[in-house]
């Protein structure tokens, strides 16, 4: 009888360490995710503060280019305010079309190509976009771990008794079309 006790203890204590073990890998898998997101605002916050700087130099050169201007205002002004992954990732592929945009204007103004400032400003966005694209890669693939843990077995058995707290996460997507279009500069 003793044996069969200790037996049954041992059992429900393996049971717990295993739900335990679990529920702790989901919330590691959670947080993983949750920091890859705000390195991503990170060096979106940096690109937001970079592309003012480069309007007004560029806009010092082409002041004649109003529309690009605004359209490059606009898609950062809905970057800084969206509030979903899906928002983010749209105002992002907003953005790159603006400054494709924006610099396919620039080629046109060979004062403009050799200022330092404009350069430089150039070559820090390059940089910054860089680091965007290396950050969503790192969330993408936080999402695709923590995911793939909620999902397999055990994990899924856990993340069921919790569902309101491993909730799916939202990948962080482009819009392959628009990377690929050309920008479209009209004189």
């Amino acid at each position: 009888m003793v044996a069969f006790l200790v037996v049954i203890a041992v059992l429900v204590f393996l049971v717990i360490m295993w739900f335990v073990y679990y529920y702790n890998k989901l919330v590691r898998e959670r947080n993983r995710v949750d920091n890859a997101w705000h390195q991503i605002d990170v060096q979106l916050k940096r690109r937001y503060d970079l592309i003012p700087n480069l309007v007004e130099t560029v806009k010092g050169y082409a002041a004649h280019e109003k529309e690009v201007f605004e359209k490059v205002t606009q898609a950062r002004a809905m970057g800084i305010n969206a509030r979903t992954v899906g928002e983010q990732a749209q105002a992002e592929n907003a953005i790159t079309q603006a400054l494709k945009t924006l610099f396919a204007v620039a080629e046109n103004y060979p004062d403009l190509k050799a200022n330092q400032n404009f350069l430089m400003l150039q070559e820090e966005l390059a940089g910054t976009e860089s680091k965007i694209a290396f950050a969503r890669q790192f969330y993408n693939d936080s999402v695709m771990a923590y995911d793939t843990a909620r999902q397999r077995f055990p994990g899924n058995i856990v993340a069921g008794m919790f569902s309101g707290t491993f909730t799916p996460r939202e990948y962080f997507e482009i819009d392959i079309a628009a990377e690929r279009e050309a920008p479209k500069v009209q004189f």
